[in-house]
């Protein structure tokens, strides 16, 4: 993969095995801490995509990252982020946070949202780091979730 900057688009069903294992090698190395799969490894991603919620990241025509952004009446949820090993670090996560932010205010939004479990500690540090600030911490789904929100 090149350092170009990746192409942001609307995932397509063609692109589902690709979604499946990023999420797949994304999430696994959690399933020691947390005791369980991750919410995300448990997603209809056939679903989600043909409801139009997953956004892909291409680099060189290949998917290297996902997003999954479902509207909520006063904010749009960043319901999911992952990266392929081999584009992380390249800024690919942040392009799509960035892509993420802007299709908030498109979509009318003046507010980001987004959750993480809270034994995923690099994220408790990240999203603040990003501008986002944690509002709530509750148990939904069976997981103990850490809620962050950031205006836009």
């Amino acid at each position: 993969m090149t350092s170009r900057p990746p192409l942001i688009r609307r995932a397509h069903p063609a692109d589902l095995a690709a979604i499946e294992e990023i999420v797949e090698t994304a999430y696994s190395p959690y399933i020691p801490r947390m005791g369980q799969k991750p919410g995300p490894m448990l997603d209809d991603y056939a679903a989600l995509i043909a409801a139009g919620h997953v956004h892909v990241a291409d680099i060189d025509g290949q998917v290297a990252a996902l997003l999954v952004l479902l509207d909520q009446a006063d904010a749009l949820l960043l319901d999911n982020i992952a990266v392929s090993p081999a584009a992380q670090g390249r800024g690919v996560g942040r392009a799509l946070m960035d892509f993420a932010e802007s299709e908030a205010r498109a979509r009318g939004h003046n507010m980001i949202r987004l959750y993480t479990h809270v034994l995923m500690r690099e994220n408790l540090v990240l999203y603040p780091r990003l501008g986002y600030q944690e509002t709530a911490r509750i148990t939904e789904k069976g997981f103990d979730r850490v809620y962050f929100e950031k205006p836009v």
